[in-house]
């Protein structure tokens, strides 16, 4: 399994969250699959669901849990046996096993469920299952996952998927992976995707609606997207460079790390687009026929390498995500003939410097873990290292960081260590991440050489 999921469990301990989001995460397995069979009814929002969840024991457990909410559980087998014993509240399936799991053992655990899933509060507002004029969307960041399904639900604890949704016929489903069938019954439709990469809870996704699937690119990699009719003239000029930026991205940032790429354009708006493995979800108001997302499309489709492939092992190393997701932005608008990343740079250092100044990039903590500000300084720091090093053994190192790191999770010390070993001064550039990444005062921004890429 990946790096870090086997250190979380203790003797004894049933739950061990992030620290960032405690109520979530449970110690004492890391799960290596997750099989959801699901039938969702559009019109009354119910949900019935059979988890099996295929495990190892990092411990010997005599008892276990996972994360659920707002769910009600029918069953639960452990390894084909009734549990001993199961009680679910707060948020929490805690399960008895018949048999204590001996340490380093594989077991399974299957849970049947129903209810109306609906998003949980949080501190970042609702997340999950929602519920749209025409469907469904689900965006789990950071602990949505259990609103729809049983899970350990740790960004550090990755595992394969095969997703079956059966839904009203007129729907479209769009899941993670490779859609591996589509079978229609009557008046329903099941769908089966496979997804075969190792994946986060908080990146798994079903997104349901009345929707037209466009075939938008078939190399370097498939690209399509799931939109309402109605919004595919506009959506043609607004992701009509999405191509473009894939190849750009795959020279900058190695090979794209999954199999297919597909954006969903939901009926409804948005807030913000959305992030999932494989899947990026936007609001009808990122389509205005203008361009005028152009920034966010690159931003999501930068989040396949960096939060996808290459994810937090826990919340304290969001900026990994978000930092190298903003300097992407940065990265397109200057390849596609906008502002230089020299200039983003600086726009956003002026506009950081009048901001308050209690923001530590490397421990952010939950409050400000997604505040623009560790967006924006991320990439900062980023293009610092870019001056500092000089572009040849800068672009070398993201290759790296995205080929060492593949489908695993990582932290900052990760990229620190990767970043110090390939640098001319490496006492320079450990120097470089002290003051960017450990202290909240903004650091001067130096000034950048006239030269091009």
């Amino acid at each position: 399994m990946v790096a870090g999921a086997q250190s979380r469990g203790q003797q004894g301990a049933d739950t061990a969250g992030d620290p960032y989001v405690p109520s979530h995460g449970n110690g004492g397995y890391s799960v290596e699959h997750y099989e959801l069979d699901l039938d969702y009814r559009v019109s009354s929002n119910r949900l019935t669901g059979k988890a099996t969840i295929t495990a190892v024991a990092t411990h010997a457990l005599s008892r276990l849990s996972l994360d659920l909410v707002g769910l009600r559980v029918a069953k639960v087998l452990v390894n084909g046996r009734r549990a001993a014993r199961y009680a679910h509240r707060s948020g929490k399936l805690h399960v008895t096993p018949a048999a204590v799991i001996p340490d380093g053992a594989e077991f399974v655990v299957d849970v049947q469920y129903s209810g109306n899933p609906a998003p949980a509060d949080s501190p970042w507002g609702e997340l999950g299952w929602e519920e749209l004029t025409e469907g469904v969307i689900v965006a789990s960041q950071p602990s949505g996952a259990a609103t729809w399904f049983p899970c350990n639900d740790h960004p550090g604890d990755k595992a394969h998927y095969r997703i079956t949704v059966t839904t009203d016929s007129p729907y479209h489903v769009v899941a993670n992976g490779r859609l591996v069938s589509r079978r229609t019954k009557a008046s329903r439709t099941s769908w089966v995707y496979d997804q075969a990469a190792p994946m986060a809870t908080y990146l798994a996704t079903i997104q349901i609606g009345r929707y037209d699937v466009l075939e938008l690119a078939a190399s370097p990699v498939t690209q399509r997207a799931a939109l309402p009719q109605a919004l595919i003239k506009d959506f043609r000029t607004d992701f009509g460079r999405q191509q473009d930026m894939m190849k750009v991205f795959c020279a900058l940032f190695g090979p794209y790390p999954f199999t297919a790429y597909t954006v969903v354009v939901t009926d409804d708006p948005l807030e913000i687009p959305l992030e999932a493995q494989g899947i990026s979800v936007f609001g009808s108001n990122h389509v205005d026929g203008r361009r005028g997302s152009e920034r966010l499309v690159a931003h999501e489709l930068a989040h396949q390498w960096f939060g996808n492939s290459l994810t937090p092992a826990t919340w304290q190393h969001i900026w990994l995500n978000e930092g190298f997701a903003c300097y992407a932005e940065w990265l397109w608008s200057e390849e596609s003939g906008g502002l230089s990343a020299n200039q983003q740079a600086s726009r956003a250092h002026s506009r950081l410097s009048g901001l308050d100044q209690e923001l530590v990039l490397s421990d952010p903590g939950p409050d400000l873990m997604f505040d623009d500000r560790l967006y924006k300084r991320g990439a900062i720091t980023l293009h610092v290292l870019r001056l500092q090093l000089g572009d040849e053994t800068f672009f070398d190192l993201l290759r790296t960081w995205t080929r060492t790191y593949r489908h695993g999770s990582v932290t900052t010390e990760d990229f620190i260590s990767l970043a110090v070993s390939v640098a001319p001064d490496p006492d320079a550039v450990q120097e470089l991440f002290s003051v960017w990444l450990d202290e909240a005062e903004l650091p001067p921004l130096p000034r950048a050489p006239r030269r091009r890429r």
